[in-house]
């Protein structure tokens, strides 16, 4: 990826993003914690259960978790003393990027498709890979972007 603009990465930490977002989500045990989310856990237990997690640690990052509005602490209706975490419009936003994570791992950590595999619901079929897109839909590659000011972007 080509740039334009030059200033130390220190001096654009106000301005992107990624430190934020890295700083909302954490380390691992949150991606996994997101993963159990997005197959269906919600319960304390289930988590600690699935994930082999310290209860400790789980508390901590669910914790981070609600904080950051990724995920919500609620009541169950049928026992209020039971507690259930459920993904927010915000934490069912991050899927496109746990998708992404997850085929960059087959790609480059294991060597192997992972298992199960993720499938589109309607046809069973595996779902592509995430691609960055341009406005009208061309997957760009490292060599088709670049940086730009606001005030340089069209309209």
């Amino acid at each position: 990826m080509t740039t334009a603009l030059r200033e130390p990465l220190r001096d654009l930490a106000n301005q992107c993003s990624l430190p934020a977002a890295l700083e909302a989500m954490g380390e691992r045990w949150s991606f996994l914690i997101l993963r159990g989310s997005f197959n269906g856990l919600s319960h304390f237990e289930e988590f600690q259960s699935e994930l082999g997690i310290a209860r400790n640690i789980l508390a901590n990052r669910l914790s981070r978790l609600v904080g950051h509005g990724i995920l919500e602490r609620r009541a169950v209706e049928s026992d209020r003393r039971k507690i259930e975490y459920r993904l927010t419009e915000k934490g069912y936003a991050l899927l496109p990027t746990m998708v992404a994570l997850r085929q960059w791992g087959e790609r480059w950590e294991t060597g192997v498709a992972a298992t199960p595999v993720l499938v589109d619901a309607r046809d069973r079929r595996p779902v592509q890979p995430v691609a960055v897109r341009s406005h009208d839909g061309r997957v760009l590659g490292k060599g088709d972007l670049l940086w730009s000011l606001p005030e340089d972007v069209a309209g």
